[in-house]
């Protein structure tokens, strides 16, 4: 459960609600989830890739994503709600500090630093 939290924190920054509480079904490899904003994706897992098709019916909004992790290092592309592409590269650093480096859909460039605390810029 802890790789469906990680895509599920993925997601958020990438265009649902933080808020956003999840309940989901199926297996391991396969999952269509539910949250209460009114998402409903899924998420497939298999060979080391992982990816994210989202959709609200109500807005008609649909976004979607693929992670792949090598070594240290988890590499994260995706399309967001506004038709715009991001990506995004996070290395871990050990002792639970990370980096996070990526485009934004607006096509901004982000850098943070992360630990146990939180994250800085």
């Amino acid at each position: 459960m802890n790789k469906l939290a990680a895509v599920l924190l993925t997601v958020a920054v990438s265009g649902i609600s933080s808020g956003a509480m999840a309940q989901c079904i199926g297996s391991s490899a396969l999952s269509t989830c539910y949250d209460n904003n009114g998402n409903t994706y899924t998420v497939n897992r298999m060979s080391g890739m992982t990816t994210v098709n989202g959709s609200n019916a109500s807005t008609g909004s649909t976004w979607s994503q693929t992670s792949q992790t090598f070594g240290n290092q988890t590499y994260t592309n995706g399309r967001a709600a506004n038709g715009q592409s991001w990506n995004q590269t996070q290395t871990n650093l050990g002792g639970g500090s990370r980096m996070v480096t990526g485009t934004n859909s607006k096509g901004q460039s982000y850098s943070h630093y992360c630990n146990q605390f939180g994250c800085t810029p």
